[in-house]
């Protein structure tokens, strides 16, 4: 983005953000995913969504989550705040439990528990010694 020294024209401002496409990083769904052992935790940031808004799926390793931001029809020097639909997909690296995935959304913060598939989980296997007797 270039800044002016010298005043700019509103009015030329507004016509040249108007032509211009929509920056994709405006629709960009961002996330934070853990490990935790037996599950990971994913929480993304969700400003202005609903439980409602949201449709997410698991598939395998795969996380999808889609949905819609709020679009606003004003008028705006400079707008950062998503607007549109969105779609993200994560690859895991481990499988995924679909049926037992935990999502909730609160403060426009949303969580998902994503359990691991028992196959995925870590085991620990005893070890046994045998003495030789001679």
């Amino acid at each position: 983005m270039t800044f002016y020294a010298y005043p700019f024209p509103h009015r030329m401002a507004r016509r040249w953000m108007a032509a211009a496409e929509p920056s994709q990083s405006a629709r960009f769904l961002a996330v934070n995913i853990r490990d935790e052992g037996e599950a990971y935790l994913l929480t993304a940031l969700a400003p202005g969504l609903k439980a409602d808004d949201l449709n997410v799926q698991v598939l395998e390793d795969v996380v999808s989550i889609e949905g819609q931001f709020p679009e606003d029809e004003n008028e705006y020097l400079l707008q950062e705040l998503p607007g549109g639909s969105f779609r993200r997909e994560l690859r895991l690296p481990s499988a995924l439990e679909a049926e037992k995935v935990e999502a909730k959304i609160e403060d426009g913060v949303l969580n998902l528990r994503l359990p691991k598939a028992e196959s995925a989980r870590p085991r620990k296997i005893n070890v046994t010694v045998k003495q030789f007797i001679r």
